[in-house]
């Protein structure tokens, strides 16, 4: 019978024939999770024959790993900054580089029980707003999404996260669900921002399986920044940040300035390219408004706060 060193260089194989990034890794990864052992394990045991029944499991996963499914489709789950996030198809993957998102909204956010209202807008997973609420808890997070699908995702992670007693999970196009009797102060996003022309070039992991409604950013890539920006700018009380492709730091940042905001900054993500925008509502010489009052006594620590 075949044995796990047999089948880690046929799969590897298969997925180099099939353009999969980093195929060895992938290999490891799929015949690990496939049949419940740790990469580590697999090397120790690599000269194991595999059961039938093993090798059937294996095969189902390397099928969909090599029609390029996402892999965290495929997992279920992917982690992303300090926690792990239920995945399912029908929202975008989370990405490494969208954790430049979060660590500018932390930097914001003092670490004390004061509540502090941000609204995540485009939630999907809700992985950028949830690392938030999760990593501070004087955070009250309102999470909006106009997919069902995303919607229901997220509300799988606040359960997971325990994080129900902070997170309102909304319905509705950008800051629209949230009454604007809310108190908002820090508004982030991760919206749409790929031209649609661009759509097409992308790798099959993206362009074939991720939701195009999360991808596709109008002619130029900028329609949803255009619609959320003077809103985000009217409505925060402190300040808004928002993901962007690597190319859209100029256009972006004189969307910001256009709406008023102030001490407007790019901020890099690892590899070194342009990933955030951020803008103070106020000028950062001047004190912004108390946040840790809320609206209309909104805020019981003994209830959910939406």
């Amino acid at each position: 019978m075949p044995t796990i060193a047999d089948i880690l260089q046929k799969t590897e194989d298969w997925f180099r024939t099939r353009g999969v990034p980093s195929a060895r890794r992938q290999a490891q990864a799929t015949v690990g999770f496939a049949i419940g052992v740790e990469p580590l394990q697999l090397v120790l045991q690599h000269d194991k024959p595999l059961s039938d029944a093993e090798l059937e499991q294996i095969r189902a996963i390397v099928k969909r790993r090599g029609a390029r499914e996402p892999w965290a489709y495929i997992e279920g789950s992917a982690g992303f900054h300090a926690f792990d996030f239920v995945v399912r198809a029908g929202v975008l993957c989370p990405r490494p580089d969208t954790e430049t998102l979060v660590d500018a909204a932390l930097a914001l956010i003092p670490e004390s029980a004061d509540p502090v209202y941000v609204a995540d807008v485009g939630s999907g997973t809700g992985c950028v707003g949830l690392s938030i609420a999760g990593s501070r808890s004087g955070v009250r997070l309102y999470a909006t999404d106009v997919s069902d699908i995303a919607l229901d995702v997220t509300r799988e992670n606040v359960a997971a996260l325990d994080l129900s007693q902070r997170v309102a999970v909304l319905s509705g196009p950008l800051l629209e669900p949230i009454p604007p009797s809310r108190p908002i102060d820090i508004v982030v996003s991760n919206p749409p921002y790929i031209p649609s022309a661009h759509i097409d070039t992308l790798m099959p992991e993206v362009r074939d399986y991720e939701p195009r409604l999360a991808l596709d950013g109008g002619a130029d890539g900028l329609d949803v920044y255009r619609a959320l920006i003077p809103t985000a700018a009217r409505r925060a009380r402190k300040a808004v940040l928002v993901e962007i492709g690597h190319d859209q730091a100029e256009a972006v940042t004189a969307l910001f300035r256009d709406a008023g905001l102030h001490h407007v900054q790019v901020h890099k993500d690892l590899g070194g390219r342009d990933r955030v925008i951020s803008g103070h509502v106020h000028p950062v010489d001047q004190p912004a408004p108390d946040t840790a009052a809320s609206a209309d006594g909104d805020h019981q620590p003994a209830r959910v706060f939406y």
